[in-house]
């Protein structure tokens, strides 16, 4: 009987020297790693190994393994806060162990027990505590990521497996408050397609979209709006999920946000939206939809003056403001808040980030916010 991860078998292995602590102020996204990680070995015949938590280190792989050559991979994003009485926090811990487990399993490799995982990645945390700022907006973030060490350069579903999460201290995405973005809307590329991985958060959905961003970069763009098929369908902002609020052709206030079709990941930011904003319908009379969104649907609303806020939501940014969108040689402007230029935020998009950070840090008690010690 193949076995699954057990929190009642982790091994560990504490550092002999400690790394020096980073300055908050210093703090470069994916630059500085804790002391440990945690790793859980896979294979066919024996299911999960022991996980074990070891000082942080290189990985050795065979050049074969099929990882390199045929992208078996998949990851996730997630942070751990400390709130004012020093408790440390996951926001939604349950929801990256879903979709890393959905993700997992597309690309032909195995599943797990999520709860099991996060109790190991619980005593990680318990290890690296040091490494978790205690100061709002800064936070550790953590990479759980599964890998295929099978060694073969037959394209087949791997037969051994590596699970690993490490981290790193990150300060606020927005060193000096929200920054809206400009974003290239391209049909030329595509960053997802029906029945691809668009809903999953593989390897392969990243790296084919650098091009397209640079090509905006030198245009002078942000990020890429992702558009798909005939129709121009919205999908995503770069690696961010849209959104904009609107008055709908009746006159009705809305959230509108692509549906999960298959292109678009079901971002943890993106569901919490979707509930905070629902639970706030009768206080602001903004009703969420999610459905497809064409570029003649935004471009319309835009000319009547239709078109309110913008924003991309995600793990690293929670939102962010979007405030124009290049379109075939032309700009197409997009509102920001009229009372407050500096923030470059909608009242609606600094509702959203107050609500959720809140919940983050502890600030409000809600079942979001787990806490782990």
């Amino acid at each position: 009987m193949a076995h699954d991860i057990e929190r009642s078998k982790l091994q560990v292995e504490q550092t002999e020297e400690h790394k020096p602590l980073i300055p908050l102020k210093e703090l470069t996204f994916g630059k500085h790693f804790t002391d440990h990680m945690l790793t859980v070995e896979w294979d066919k015949q024996d299911g999960w190994h022991e996980p074990h938590i070891k000082p942080y280190q290189k990985l050795q792989l065979d050049p074969s393994s099929t990882v390199f050559h045929y992208g078996f991979e998949c990851f996730e994003g997630m942070k751990a806060y400390k709130d004012d009485q020093g408790h440390v926090r996951l926001f939604r811990p349950e929801m990256n162990m879903e979709r890393l487990n959905h993700s997992a399993a597309r690309v032909g490799m195995p599943r797990f027990n999520g709860e099991e995982l996060l109790k190991c990645i619980v005593e990680l945390l318990r290890l690296d505590e040091r490494w978790i700022p205690m100061e709002r907006g800064y936070s550790l973030y953590l990479r759980p990521t599964m890998i295929s060490t099978y060694p073969t350069l037959g394209i087949r579903a791997p037969e051994k497996v590596l699970l690993f999460v490490i981290a790193c201290p990150v300060g606020p995405y927005y060193s000096t408050g929200f920054k809206a973005v400009s974003l290239l809307a391209t049909s030329d590329y595509v960053r997802a397609w029906p029945h691809g991985t668009g809903d999953t958060k593989v390897g392969g959905n990243y790296a084919p979209g650098v091009l397209p961003q640079n090509i905006a970069l030198e245009q002078g763009y942000q990020q890429n709006l992702w558009l798909f098929g005939k129709d121009e369908e919205v999908t995503e902002a770069g690696t961010m999920n849209f959104f904009m609020l609107w008055e709908n052709p009746s006159g009705r206030l809305e959230l509108l946000t692509p549906a999960l079709n298959g292109l678009i990941l079901p971002g943890i930011t993106r569901d919490s939206v979707i509930q905070l904003v629902s639970s706030w319908e009768a206080e602001m009379k903004i009703r969420v939809i999610q459905d497809k969104i064409t570029m003649a649907e935004i471009l319309q609303a835009v000319h009547e003056d239709r078109v309110i806020e913008m924003f991309g939501t995600g793990t690293a940014c929670i939102v962010s403001p979007i405030k124009c969108i290049g379109f075939k040689g032309r700009d197409i402007s997009i509102p920001l808040d009229p009372q407050d230029f500096k923030s470059e935020a909608g009242h609606l998009t600094k509702k959203i980030n107050q609500a959720i950070m809140d919940i983050q840090y502890g600030v409000v008690d809600h079942p979001w916010s787990r806490i782990v010690f």
